[in-house]
C-alpha cells in the first residue's frame, strides 16, 4: 500500500510520477524503497488518468456504505444472543460448580 500511497501523494503535489519520486517518497516515510516494485508501480500507471480513477473508485466505495444498516442490525441481533447467553442464574452457575467439585 506504500507503493499506491507514494504515488497519490506525488499525484496531489503536482509531480511525475517516476521511479526516482517514488523511491524518494518511500525513503522519506522511512520505508526501504524495492526497485521491482517501484517499476511495476510505474508501469501499471502508464497511460493511466489518475483523476478519473480516483473518481470511479469514490463511486464504488460508496455502494457498500449502503449497506451498512443490515449489516449493523445483524451485529444487534448478535449481540442481543451473546447478552442472553450470559445471563445465567445464581443456581445454574452453582450446579456448574458443583459437578467440577463432585
Amino acid at each position: 500500500m506504500e507503493y499506491i500511497y507514494s504515488a497519490l501523494v506525488l499525484y496531489a503535489a503536482g509531480k511525475d510520477i517516476t521511479d526516482d519520486s517514488v523511491a524518494a517518497v518511500l525513503s522519506a516515510a522511512g520505508v526501504e524503497p524495492d526497485a521491482a516494485k517501484i517499476k511495476a508501480l510505474t508501469a501499471s500507471l502508464e497511460g493511466v488518468d489518475i483523476a478519473d480513477a480516483i473518481a470511479s473508485a469514490s463511486v464504488v466505495a460508496a455502494a457498500p456504505a449502503a449497506s451498512a444498516a443490515p449489516a449493523a442490525a445483524a451485529e444487534e441481533a448478535v449481540e442481543e444472543e451473546e447478552e442472553e447467553e450470559e445471563e445465567v442464574s445464581e443456581e445454574e452457575a452453582a450446579a456448574g460448580l458443583s459437578a467440577l467439585f463432585g
